[in-house]
C-alpha cells in the first residue's frame, strides 16, 4: 500500500470513510438501543387508561418477560436502517452545503442555510428509514408481551379456511360473526350456502374480529401479507415531520457551536486569522460534545412527532380495511396540522411521554457517532 503508512485502507479515502461511518453508526446504535427500547414502551403504553405505565413499570415488565436480552430486541433492524438513513442524512447535507459554499472564500455556512439543508436531509432520511423502524419497533414491543401458549388463529382455521390465506394472524370474533349472520338470515337467500359464501369475503371477516398484536406482525413477509406493501411506510408523515425538525435543529445548532468555538480560538491567535477556516479544525472531543448537545436540543424539539410515528407504526391495519377507507374517502380526524403531520387527537395527552429518555438517547448517540467516527478515521486512514 504505497503512501498508506500501514493503514488498512491506505490511499482509498472513500472506502476508509465509508468503513469509519459504518463502524460509528453501529457503535452508536448499540450504545443507546436499551434507552430506545424503554422509550418506545413508554410511548406505546395505554393511552386511554387513567394510570399509564411508568418508567419503572416498563423496565420491570420487560425484565419479567424477556430479561436483559429484551433491551436489544430489534437491534438488527435498527442498524440496518441507520446505515442507509444516516448516510442519506449526512450525504444530503454535505451536498447541499457544498452548493451553498460554492464560490465563497471562507467556506462558511450560515445558520439558516444549515437548517434548510438539515430539513431536506431529514426528509430523505425519513423515507429511507421508515420500513426498518417499523420492524424494529414491533420487535421492541414483543420484548414486553408474553408469548401465547396457543395461537387462536390456528384453532379457528378450519371454520374460516380463507382466513390464513388473506388475513394471516387475524382473530375473528365468533360472537360478533354469529350476530352478523343472524341479522342477514332474515333475508331470502338464493344461495344454498350463504354462511359459507360470506366467509369468502375478507371485508366480512375484518368487520367481525380483531387484528393481531404488533409483536405478532414483525416479520416483513407477515406485514406484507396482512397489511400490504404500503404498511412498510406507515408513519411516514410523522416520520418526515420528526426527521425534518430533528435534522434542521441538529445541524443549525451544531453549526452555531462550531462557529462559536472557532471564533473563540481565533480571538487568542496572533496574528488574528482572516477567516474562521484559518483558525484550524475543532478538536474531536469538542466536536463530539457539540454534536451531543445538538442531539439533545433536536430531540426535545421533535419528540412529539416521534411519539406520533411510534404509535402509528404499532397500529395493525389489514389491507382490506385500508382499502375500505380509500373507497369511502375516509378522512383522518383532527386539525389540519395534525392531519398533515400524521398525529391524532387521541394522542394529544401522550405526545411528550419518554421525552427525557429520547433526549438522553439522542445526545449519547450523537456523541458516540461523531467521536467513534473521528477515532475510526484516525485508525483506518
Amino acid at each position: 500500500m504505497a503512501g498508506g503508512g500501514g493503514k488498512p485502507f491506505g490511499d482509498n479515502v472513500f472506502a476508509g470513510h465509508a468503513a469509519a461511518g459504518a463502524a460509528a453508526i453501529s457503535a452508536s446504535a448499540v450504545a443507546v438501543h436499551p434507552l430506545d427500547t424503554v422509550k418506545s414502551l413508554l410511548q406505546l403504553s395505554a393511552a386511554g387508561q387513567k394510570q399509564k405505565m411508568g418508567l419503572r413499570q416498563a423496565v420491570d415488565r420487560l425484565m419479567l418477560v424477556s430479561g436483559p436480552a429484551g433491551l436489544y430486541n430489534g437491534i438488527g433492524w435498527s442498524i440496518l436502517g441507520k446505515l442507509p438513513g444516516l448516510g442519506a442524512r449526512f450525504g444530503t447535507y454535505e451536498l447541499l452545503t457544498a452548493f451553498y459554499k460554492d464560490g465563497r472564500e471562507d467556506n462558511h455556512v450560515n445558520y439558516s442555510e444549515a437548517m434548510l439543508a438539515g430539513i431536506t436531509a431529514g426528509a430523505v432520511e425519513a423515507f429511507v428509514c421508515t420500513p426498518f423502524e417499523l420492524l424494529k419497533l414491533r420487535s421492541q414491543v414483543g420484548s414486553a408481551i408474553p408469548m401465547k401458549a396457543t395461537n387462536p388463529a390456528n384453532v379457528i382455521q378450519e371454520s374460516f379456511p380463507l382466513l390464513s390465506k388473506l388475513l394471516p394472524g387475524y382473530v375473528p370474533d365468533i360472537r360478533v360473526w354469529n350476530s352478523s349472520v343472524s341479522l342477514l338470515s332474515n333475508l331470502s337467500p338464493k344461495h344454498p350456502d350463504m354462511m359459507g359464501a360470506l366467509k369468502q369475503h375478507p371485508w366480512i371477516l375484518t368487520g367481525s374480529g380483531k387484528p393481531p398484536l404488533p409483536s405478532d406482525v414483525q416479520v416483513p413477509l407477515r406485514v406484507i401479507a396482512l397489511e400490504g406493501w404500503g404498511a412498510l411506510w406507515r408513519g411516514l408523515r410523522p416520520g418526515i415531520a420528526r426527521d425534518c425538525v430533528f435534522s434542521g435543529m441538529f445541524f443549525s445548532c451544531w453549526q452555531f457551536i462550531h462557529t462559536a468555538m472557532l471564533t473563540w480560538r481565533s480571538v487568542n491567535m496572533n496574528p488574528e486569522p482572516r477567516n474562521l477556516e484559518e483558525a484550524g479544525p475543532v478538536p474531536p472531543l469538542a466536536s463530539s460534545l457539540a454534536a451531543g448537545f445538538s442531539g439533545v436540543v433536536a430531540a426535545a424539539a421533535s419528540h412529539t412527532f416521534d411519539t406520533a410515528k411510534s404509535r402509528s407504526q404499532c397500529t395493525v391495519i389489514p389491507k382490506y380495511i385500508a382499502m375500505e377507507r380509500r373507497f369511502l374517502k375516509w378522512r383522518a380526524p383532527g386539525m389540519w396540522i395534525e392531519r398533515m403531520t400524521g398525529t391524532t387527537p387521541a394522542d394529544r395527552n401522550v405526545l411528550f411521554r419518554g421525552i427525557g429518555l429520547r433526549m438522553a438517547r439522542s445526545g449519547i448517540a450523537s456523541f458516540v457517532l461523531v467521536g467513534s467516527y473521528y477515532l475510526a478515521v484516525d485508525q483506518l486512514l
